[in-house]
């Protein structure tokens, strides 16, 4: 297994414990975990060395990528270390491990036909993003995002097209990862990544068997924290078989989600609903018939909030 090279940090220089105080309560995890080591001025060295002698292991790289957001502490060991390290930092009980579970990577999320191709699709964006050395936080919250997908003539994903507002929460961040899921039988390599406003493209991976493509989109900017930003890309695809659904996956609670689904004039849908889950695997819920409007034929939703979960469009073909 390759472990991706840690990106270069962004400047933060925490010097006193109000400092500390800030970041552990507006996280993320990464900056209050390299915050709390600042101000108590220990080396990973013997932060490793403290933490072996209550019989914890864990290597002075894992700590590393840690505090650099390259890799999450997740397996039930490593939040044991977690803890530990809320202790030999004398930091407030759970105020790592709080971060921890309330930070999720700004990246998209592939769409999902099904459990099992969801889960494998997981597996893959895991492995490209590896490949691109990319930390998981990319220190970017969704304010809003309104997306638009085109189905052809013989029932297949044309493309989407999305217009993005993002939120800086830490400084220097400068791109995007966006990821596209390709319906069965698609031909990821064939897939094309369209940059629009106010950003450009970088490194994008494909990955045939799956039918996923991730794109880096580079801003014209480097955010300061705070700061907001808005671009537009898009993907064409037009290489998989017929689509009877449009998913998206929210990992943590955001802005306004706008779908819009577009049907040619010469195969229209005999019903389109749109629907919640929970999770990928839980039972579809809050379906609600949707209406075929315009000279172009569209449905859509709108979340003005969006909660952890899925939404989605489907649609049945004569």
């Amino acid at each position: 297994m390759r472990h991706p090279t840690p990106a270069p940090v962004p400047a933060f220089s925490p010097h006193t414990e109000a400092d500390l105080a800030q970041v552990l309560h507006t996280g993320p995890f990464h900056l209050a975990l390299r915050a709390a080591l600042a101000v108590r001025g220990l080396p990973l060295q013997r932060v490793q060395h403290h933490l072996a002698h209550r019989g914890i292991k864990v290597g002075v790289t894992s700590l590393s990528y840690w505090q650099q957001g390259a890799r999450r502490p997740q397996r039930p060991e490593s939040r044991k270390a977690v803890r530990a390290l809320e202790e030999l930092l004398q930091l407030p009980g759970n105020s790592l491990i709080r971060l921890l579970d309330e930070t999720a990577p700004e990246v998209e999320r592939p769409a999902a036909r099904a459990y099992r191709s969801l889960v494998e699709a997981s597996g893959v964006v895991e492995q490209l993003l590896a490949e691109l050395e990319c930390p998981t936080d990319g220190g970017l919250h969704t304010v809003g995002h309104h997306e638009r997908v085109r189905i052809g003539a013989a029932r297949e994903l044309l493309g989407r097209e999305s217009q993005h507002v993002v939120r800086a929460h830490r400084d220097g961040v400068d791109r995007y990862l966006a990821i596209h899921h390709g319906d069965p039988g698609s031909d990821a390599s064939r897939v094309t990544v369209r940059a629009r406003e106010n950003c450009r493209t970088g490194r994008v991976r494909h990955h045939r068997a799956t039918g996923v493509v991730v794109a880096e989109l580079l801003f014209d900017a480097r955010l300061r924290a705070g700061e907001t930003y808005p671009f537009g890309y898009g993907f064409e695809d037009g290489t998989g078989g017929p689509s009877s659904e449009y998913v998206r996956g929210f990992t943590f609670a955001g802005g306004q989600y706008v779908l819009q689904v577009g049907f040619d004039p010469a195969a229209l849908p005999v019903r389109c609903r749109r629907f919640t889950q929970p999770s990928a695997g839980a039972p579809r819920s809050s379906r609600s018939d949707l209406t075929l409007t315009g000279h172009h034929r569209t449905v859509h939703l709108v979340e003005q909030g969006v909660r952890p979960g899925i939404l989605g469009i489907d649609w049945d073909w004569e």
